[in-house]
């Protein structure tokens, strides 16, 4: 066989070997998606659920699906604790507010880039470099969850607490909302939107984000918006985790002082959350 015949040949085998093992992930996909489908929902993980201050004001047809979804959720991830173990409730949780948020999307979209959820039991430091006019220094920074694609971290101590009671933050919430922003390849405050309704999305969340950035820059007179908070306005990626959780939190507040900003919300998660929540 000459030079050119082996090549070919070897492309052949490593291009059938590429389309064999795509086909066997896919096969392995599907049969396991399947299988979830046949899965009891347990009244262990309704008990759960149960306890949280948002099922229960669901519709039966809107919680079925969020069953259904969580199963999909707990069993298509890997969940991993960090100086824990990692029980049936925090999995449960986790997945119905990550879930949740996706409810009225209409697709069957569970984070499918997801992998890994890690979980601390209390809120974590790290070590970040800053930099401050040119000059870079070694900072240190509590937190208490963090998303990066295909990977989230939770602290259960605090999404606990925010999970069982209707706070004024959600921590599960604020790092799926990141998730769900970056569904279209950037993490910019910008999720996955229609063309028709990109500019109006864009426009007033933009108007927002820079108004409580001056007033936070210039620690003017809060307003209104002590409502959001300094977070919100590091940049607009926070600024869209943030109005997410006070969409889900306090909706009654965010549609009273922040009419047009609850209505893209509103049109963007097909949810009226004043109406259910409130």
């Amino acid at each position: 066989m000459d030079y050119h015949g082996a090549l070919l040949l070897i492309i052949v085998v490593l291009g059938s070997t590429f389309f064999a093992l795509v086909f066997l992930n896919e096969f392995r996909k599907k049969t396991l998606l399947e299988k979830i489908k046949k899965l009891p929902f347990t009244k262990e993980y309704e008990t759960f659920l149960a306890r949280t201050p948002h099922y229960g004001k669901l519709c039966t047809n809107d919680q079925t699906k969020l069953q259904r979804s969580i199963l999909r959720f707990i069993h298509t991830k890997e969940f991993i604790g960090v100086g824990l173990n990692v029980s049936d409730e925090m999995k449960v949780v986790i997945a119905f507010y990550a879930c949740l948020l996706l409810l009225r999307k209409n697709t069957d979209n569970c984070y499918d880039n997801l992998r890994t959820i890690i979980i601390y039991p209390h809120a974590i430091m790290i070590k970040q470099i800053q930099s401050h006019g040119g000059i870079y220094a070694k900072e240190q920074f509590v937190i208490e969850g963090q998303s990066a694609n295909d990977t989230v971290v939770i602290t259960w101590h605090e999404a606990k607490k925010e999970s069982y009671h209707m706070r004024h933050s959600n921590v599960i919430l604020h790092e799926f909302a990141h998730e769900i922003d970056f569904m279209d390849g950037e993490i910019d405050g910008i999720p996955p939107i229609e063309n028709s309704k990109y500019d109006g999305w864009v426009n007033i969340l933009t108007k927002e984000f820079k108004a409580l950035h001056t007033i936070v820059r210039k620690n003017r007179e809060w307003g209104k918006y002590k409502l959001l908070g300094a977070y919100a306005a590091d940049n607009e990626a926070e600024f869209f985790a943030v109005v997410t959780e006070r969409f889900f939190e306090t909706p009654a507040s965010l549609q009273r002082h922040f009419p047009e900003l609850y209505h893209e919300l509103r049109d963007f998660y097909q949810m009226d959350t004043a109406e259910l929540f409130s």
